[in-house]
């Protein structure tokens, strides 16, 4: 048994709408052996590792559903099992997951086991951990050799798992306001693998590290710490703190402990967490003992006055008292019977009690400082204390060594309670807590005394959201109400893109039009992130960490993703939700790759864009497997894109009051049209739309009429849709290999990226529909990956449409020979008729090119399908043609540099293309070097 596979999915996918793992898993020849034929010691043997397994239903959906499962008949096959068990162990290390699914896939004995996992690196662990503990649990002979290492141990593996987990998890008070800006509709976002988190998107967003928070002052934090400057400050304002001194010595900790009297305590000058603090130190020795243990934390070490009396947290956030609670030292309570060891073992019988932050208490250790304790009192661990008799094994109350909480809110003195609040405030704290010890917290510390020992600029919540005893208080809410208070934005908006061809360009005059409207648009594209315009990270950046980087990004206010096959199934969405999602196509590509054989499933692949729209889904009506989408999004309002106004279904849709884009013929040409709740909104004519080559390029004229769309649908307004569509042209510099023209040679060069026969198959069908003069020369090629019928898919969309065909191949050849892809190309356009003197094979990309810019006289059109696109268009504008004139600068400006509108590159990226200088006018254009 062993896994083949491992993807982790980070947000929306084929699986789910949330993060999971899927393994491959191959039982081997465990297929023949499920849990009814490994027998009972098998299943009894799981339950005593995992006895929380009992409580999963599994398809019985009741508690013993799964137990009754592996038992009843043949009973289950390990993959099931396993993915069970992956969800149990996150559980016990203290995260709330229950989905799984496993299925059988096409070869004998594999499964794909699926499973929700909370943080990827434990959810990765567990299922490691999983494949173990079924190992260990099976008869030696059906073991696989090296499965489980020798000296291995359940108990042992388990508390590692678990402490590895915690390690990495959320602490108990970052968790807590997660939870709280969930509650509150707040999305959020991990930014390391402690307690930073980013809380809202963009522009909006808030960070939090622990308890401190992005508002939290400096020097209120620098305060805080400083023990010794805090008690000089409050003491200043009245407020009662025990007297103290700094020492660096043993000698001036025994000198400061005789000027203030015994007993005294000793604590790190900047410590925390109750490390290093020793109490009621009445001895020499005792004293010296707590300087060193304070000392291994800190430099130097403060010496004050024990102060007697309960200890207490009074948690303030926003200048209010919002809980109170007693904290206990860890302890045990004497029987006359049992030792110290045994109560011990007693204590951490309750179910409540874990490793570290699992639950709510935490285990109680006997190690040094337990010794001390019992020490003090003459006691060992196999001591019996005496009936009722408390013997504290620590001198600090904190939960996270064993201490137990009281919550006491509901009886602090009023006294007690302005009293926390000054502090809070004289140290200039957002969020704060004061420990404060008194012997009643009911009455005011004006009339008992009482002093406060410390504040804490990061203190914790665990205490407060699940106490020991008394009703849990949300800490966690004022704290997120502070940072965005009822009614303030948190989220900016999302739209994303998908389809097999478009993406790029939609999206692309989508940021376009949202500028044009004012927005500070964040995008990702195959080629980059662009934030307002300028490309801040170049490459193929259409997956999850694309997304993250956009929304991260503190100046956007509305997001843009263009989100491609390869993400979606490599890794899922990289956001759980987005407002406006849109499909444009699915057509044949990249078949045959990761599982995905069929256009169906395909479809089912882009259909995730729109199951997790929440405002408005935008479909491509004219295609049917895009069209069957509208059943599974739960968006408010679905909008359908047509260029068939007789489309009988969209007129339906748009009778019944629904949201649809359709082109419509008149007089002037081709109009866009929008329809909602009954209104009937004519947009803009076609050949006003740079982009469209005054429309007859009808696969940007569908762009933007999906753009419109979106864009009406994110409640932008129609002018700036207006003038958004207007200024945007597909030069270069806006829209690399998206049908870019140069026309400065004597002929003229289309430029296009298309790598499939949809795409391939728009571009020739665009140069069949403008005027050329002379011949039509087309330079083809496919990717290396794609399968042979989809090469010559391609080779069939070009065939009989043009004069020559020159067939070659990218620079990557994705597992093929050097010349395998244009030779198959080449037989596929002589299978269509083509006669071979029509036929080039040139493999060599900038070969190929070069010889149809040679090939080219005055008349022609050349389409040119180049992988390499910065070298590629840097080839053609460069060239000079025989006895071709001298291109003036000033002429070459609309057909290289994008006038209107922002630039995708930023100077130092086109300064490639030539020396960037200005005309009189202050055009930015390239004029061409000489090399």
């Amino acid at each position: 048994m062993r896994i083949l596979e491992r993807s982790v999915f980070v947000g929306p996918s084929l699986y789910a709408h949330f993060p999971v793992i899927r393994l491959e898993l191959d039982l081997g020849e465990l297929e023949q052996w499920p849990t009814g034929r490994l027998g009972a010691a098998f299943v009894d043997g799981l339950i005593s590792a995992l006895p929380g397994l009992a409580e999963h239903g599994c398809s019985y959906r009741e508690p013993g559903g799964f137990i009754r499962r592996m038992r009843e008949g043949d009973g289950t096959w390990l993959g099931h099992v396993l993915e069970h068990v992956a969800i149990e162990l996150q559980n016990v290390a203290g995260e709330d997951v229950t989905f799984g699914k496993t299925r059988s896939v096409d070869k004998p004995g594999v499964y794909s086991v699926v499973y929700e996992y909370a943080q990827k690196e434990e959810g990765i662990a567990a299922g490691e951990l999983a494949l173990r503990l079924l190992s260990s649990l099976l008869p030696e002979e059906l073991r696989t050799r090296g499965s489980v290492p020798e000296g291995w141990e359940w108990p042992t593996a388990r508390d590692e798992f678990i402490r590895y987990a915690q390690r990495r998890a959320l602490g108990p008070s970052t968790a807590s306001l997660v939870r709280a800006a969930e509650e509150r509709c707040i999305p959020w976002l991990r930014l390391n693998g402690q307690s930073l988190v980013q809380l809202g998107h963009g522009k909006y967003q808030q960070r939090i590290q622990a308890t401190v928070t992005g508002r939290t002052p400096h020097i209120a934090v620098e305060l805080a710490s400083d023990k010794e400057e805090t008690n000089k400050i409050l003491a200043t304002l009245g407020l009662p703190v025990p007297k103290q001194e700094l020492v660096t010595s043993e000698d001036g900790a025994l000198r400061a402990a005789r000027r203030l009297g015994v007993p005294v305590v000793t604590k790190p000058f900047n410590g925390n967490h109750g490390r290093g603090i020793s109490i009621h130190l009445m001895t020499d020795e005792e004293i010296i003992a707590g300087f060193n243990e304070a000392r291994e934390i800190s430099r130097s070490v403060i010496v004050e006055n024990f102060l007697s009396g309960d200890d207490h947290r009074l948690l303030v956030v926003n200048g209010e008292l919002v809980a109170a609670t007693r904290r206990t030292p860890g302890h045990v309570i004497g029987d006359g019977t049992h030792t110290i060891v045994q109560l011990v073992d007693a204590v951490n019988a309750d179910p409540r009690r874990g490793v570290g932050h699992e639950k709510v208490l935490t285990r109680l250790v006997l190690d040094a400082q337990a010794e001390m304790m019992m020490e003090r009192v003459g006691y060992t661990a196999e001591s019996i204390p005496k009936a009722d008799e408390t013997v504290f094994l620590r001198s600090t109350a904190n939960l996270s060594t064993g201490g137990t909480a009281t919550d006491v809110t509901d009886i602090i003195h009023p006294d007690n309670r302005d009293m926390a609040v000054r502090a809070i405030r004289a140290i200039g704290l957002d969020v704060g807590g004061v420990d404060f010890l008194t012997t009643n917290i009911a009455e005011s510390y004006k009339t008992i005394g009482g002093g406060i020992c410390e504040v804490n600029a990061a203190p914790g919540f665990r205490m407060h959201v699940s106490p020991s005893e008394g009703s849990p208080r949300d800490a966690a809410g004022p704290v997120i109400d502070m940072l965005f208070p009822p009614g303030t934005p948190s989220q900016v908006p999302i739209a994303a893109i998908t389809g097999t061809n478009g993406k790029t360009t939609t999206a692309r005059m989508l940021a376009h039009i949202t500028k044009m409207a004012a927005y500070t648009p964040g995008l990702t594209t195959t080629d980059g992130v662009y934030i307002d315009g300028q490309r801040t990270v170049e490459g193929d950046m259409t997956g999850p960490v694309s997304a993250r980087m956009v929304l991260s990004d503190p100046q956007i206010d509305i997001a843009i993703l263009e989100t491609a096959r390869g993400g979606l199934i490599r890794a899922g969405m990289g956001v759980p939700k987005v407002n406006v999602g849109a499909v444009l196509n699915v057509q044949s590509d990249h078949l045959g790759l990761k599982g995905i054989d069929t256009l169906e499933q395909l479809a089912e692949v882009k259909r995730i864009v729109v199951e997790v729209a929440t405002d408005c889904a935008v479909l491509n009506a004219d295609d049917p497997l895009v069209l069957k989408m509208s059943g599974y999004t739960d968006a408010k309002v679905i909008c359908y894109v047509t260029m068939n106004p007789s489309h009988a279904l969209v007129r339906e849709h748009v009778r019944a009051g629904g949201r649809a884009c359709a082109l419509e013929a008149g007089v002037n040409g081709s109009m866009i049209t929008l329809y909602d709740k009954g209104s009937h909104i004519p947009l803009l004519w076609t050949h006003l739309i740079p982009a469209t080559m005054e429309g007859r390029a009808l696969h940007n004229v569908q762009n933007a009429m999906v753009a419109a769309s979106m864009a009406f649908s994110l409640g932008i307004k129609l002018d700036a849709i207006r003038q958004g569509l207007r200024t945007f042209d597909t030069t270069f510099f806006q829209a690399p290999g998206r049908m870019n023209v140069y026309s400065e040679h004597p002929f003229k060069v289309l430029f296009d990226y298309g790598h499939n026969a949809h795409a391939v198959s728009v571009m020739a069908d665009l140069a069949q529909r403008l005027d050329v003069t002379g011949r039509r020369i087309v330079v083809i090629c496919g990717p290396g990956d794609r399968r042979d019928e989809d090469l010559v898919a391609i080779a069939n969309a070009v065939a009989g449409r043009f004069d020559h065909y020159i067939c070659r191949r990218d620079d990557s050849l994705r597992g093929r020979d050097g010349d395998e892809v244009p030779g198959i190309l080449a037989r596929a356009l002589q299978a269509a008729g083509i006669p071979d003197e029509a036929i080039s094979i040139i493999p060599d990309e900038q070969k190929a090119i070069d010889a149809a810019l040679h090939m080219g006289r005055h008349g022609d059109l050349l389409l040119i399908f180049a992988d390499a696109l910065v070298r590629s268009w840097k080839q053609i504008i460069k060239f000079r043609s025989e006895g071709a004139p001298e291109v003036r600068a000033e002429s070459a400006t609309s057909a290289v540099v994008s006038v209107i509108g922002e630039s995708v590159f930023d100077e130092s990226s086109f300064a490639d293309l030539g020396d960037v200088v200005r005309d009189e006018r202050g055009v930015r254009f390239s004029r061409e070097s000489d090399d």
